[in-house]
């Protein structure tokens, strides 16, 4: 039976009526014509910041650990002056070490079924481009944790929670709180200094190791950005953030400070406290070695899932502290 249309006068008052095979067949394809398709693909909001707070350095294939030297000098024999009444001449002795750290792999697969690959062909949105995307993002937020708290399974730290760094409180401001929100600028400021003076005393006053790094919550971060402040000499108000970049002893010695936000801080102090991070940012002092990058390994047909199966892998090495005189933890921020 055909499609009966009833099509009123040109100059009456009724509308066309469609019988239930037109409305069935026809006016779908009428609505996915008028529908707007919007070509962008929304992704899980994320947030990673490790290649901003460590030094990476990739290459050495399929290691399970990599290593670092280490040297302590010490001059025995006589005592310490020089001259011509002594006669004993001392002599220079060398400790040579080796530090050991763990190379863990990470893998992950996807499969893209033969039927949604020929689909996508159609649309023109590829799904194994949809799951290579998610696998990034997979591994961006490996990387992010391995980064910040390593791996307690496999008994490896973080930036945030080196077991050989003794956590310290900051000191109690004139509200008898700790917590910068409570703080006048100088105090935080003072917090500042201090945990700075901490790692470069520590140090020795190695002129290197001055601390050029810190971490803190996105709380206090935000903080610190949103709430002004006036300086005596200074037209108009500048926040305290900058304050703290302009007037740090970091600064002083011709070091450039940087202060950012690292969500992983929140609560990863003594008590669960909120914990301020100060350290060096160099390879020299703290480093991670990626010996084999995310790598699509291996791809194969399987004919029992109808699919193409992907293999990705990486080989990620611990954080590696070398130095952890100038590595400073100050909680109650």
């Amino acid at each position: 039976m055909g499609r009966k249309i009833t099509m009123p006068s040109m100059y009456g008052n009724a509308i066309p009526t469609f019988d239930s095979s037109a409305i069935s067949g026809g006016l779908s394809f009428l609505v996915s014509e008028l529908e707007k398709i919007d070509p962008k693909l929304r992704e899980p909001l994320t947030s990673t910041t490790y290649p901003r707070d460590i030094s990476i350095q990739s290459g050495g294939g399929w290691v399970e650990s990599t290593s670092a030297m280490n040297v302590d000098y010490a001059a025995v024999g006589g005592n310490s002056e020089t001259g011509g009444i002594q006669n004993a001449i001392r002599r220079i002795q060398a400790n040579v070490g080796k530090d050991v750290f763990k190379v863990l792999p990470y893998e992950i697969t996807m499969g893209v079924k033969f039927v949604d690959m020929q689909r996508g062909a159609v649309t023109g949105r590829s799904i194994e481009q949809i799951y290579n995307t998610g696998i990034r993002l997979d591994y961006d937020k490996y990387m992010d944790s391995n980064t910040y708290i390593g791996n307690a399974d496999y008994g490896t730290e973080g930036l945030v929670n080196q077991s050989k760094v003794t956590p310290v409180s900051v000191a109690t401001g004139t509200a008898a709180a700790t917590e910068w929100k409570k703080k006048t600028p100088l105090e935080i400021l003072t917090d500042i200094n201090e945990a700075i003076m901490a790692g470069w005393a520590a140090s020795g006053y190695d002129q290197t190791a001055i601390p050029n790094h810190i971490l803190i919550p996105p709380t206090q971060y935000g903080y610190l950005v949103t709430t002004m402040v006036s300086i005596a000499g200074v037209n108009g108000a500048i926040s305290i953030l900058e304050y703290l970049k302009q007037n740090n002893i970091a600064k002083n010695k011709g070091v450039d400070l940087f202060i950012g936000e690292c969500r992983w801080c929140e609560k990863a102090g003594v008590g669960q406290k909120d914990r301020m991070i100060c350290y060096v940012n160099e390879e020299r002092f703290v480093g991670m070695d990626v010996p084999v990058p995310l790598t699509r390994a291996m791809t194969q047909p399987v004919v029992a899932n109808a699919s193409y199966d992907s293999l990705y892998v990486s080989a990620v090495g611990q954080v590696k502290v070398h130095y952890t005189e100038p590595f400073v933890y100050r909680d109650g921020i």
